[in-house]
């Protein structure tokens, strides 16, 4: 298709300006795309299933989601608009930031087929967009746009490699009914005969430390996002006007307050 021929899904009327009005709606299409990804998996979604899911005839949900990129950008948006946020940045960086992360994974857990979505180009729907407005806005401090998006991306990027592998673990435990013990079980006497080899001395002390009391996800995760935030404290701090001492004090208070 040439890009002349191209009309992007938000900025086609959902309904045309006269004639009879639709039987069907984008967002009940979109609702029951998202019901079928969560429990079938994203290939599931297919018009046809969506269509027996409203009671619609397949074709006829073309001429309000006119492709699968379509209904995909709707999907995602859709679920980006689970989001709580507060309605615009609060002027602590810090706080807002570690909000939006908490909200982004909480998503992203709920909708596991986030992970296998193959998307070429970024996606500009209005629930993204007020995600968006409302990361980037929390880092406006006088640091240059570039800065601010790489920073944004830091986050996220940390955010989307956690939740990716507790996807993982959820998606085997649901295909396989095995835990993560379990399979760890399953693979042990694979795993004793790395260690007796002793060419991976590294690899043998993550086997050995994992036997004993370790962090859950939560403080797993909690530990790598303070992380994340005091290194985008350090960028912003000369921006800030913070000395040496003032970061080592905020960073100690953020860890008593995790």
């Amino acid at each position: 298709m040439k890009d002349t021929e191209y009309v992007n899904i938000w900025m086609r009327p959902e309904r045309p300006a006269r004639g009879p009005r639709p039987a069907y709606s984008r967002d009940q299409i979109t609702e029951a795309a998202v019901r079928i990804a969560d429990a079938e998996g994203i290939e599931a979604a297919s018009m046809r299933k969506i269509a027996a899911d409203i009671g619609a005839g397949a074709m006829s949900l073309y001429r309000y989601v006119p492709s699968r990129d379509d209904l995909i950008e709707l999907m995602v948006d859709r679920v980006y608009g689970e989001m709580d946020l507060p309605a615009g940045p609060t002027g602590d960086w810090r706080a807002d930031l570690e909000t939006m992360a908490r909200e982004y994974r909480a998503m992203q857990l709920r909708h596991s087929w986030l992970h296998t979505v193959q998307r070429g180009t970024p996606m500009y729907g209005p629930e993204q967009l007020r995600v968006t407005e409302f990361g980037l806005g929390a880092l406006d401090v006088g640091i240059s746009i570039d800065e601010m998006l790489s920073l944004v991306g830091l986050l996220n990027g940390y955010v989307d490699n956690f939740t990716r592998a507790e996807v993982m673990w959820l998606d085997l435990a649901r295909r396989t009914g095995l835990t993560q013990d379990d399979w760890m079980r399953r693979n042990a006497g694979y795993v004793h005969q790395i260690m007796r080899s002793g060419d991976h001395p590294i690899f043998t002390r993550v086997v050995m430390d994992a036997q004993q009391p370790h962090m859950t996800d939560e403080e797993s995760f909690d530990y790598g996002l303070e992380r994340v935030l005091n290194a985008i404290g350090a960028t912003l701090a000369p921006t800030l006007g913070l000395t040496p001492s003032v970061r080592a004090l905020e960073n100690e208070e953020s860890a008593a307050e995790a």
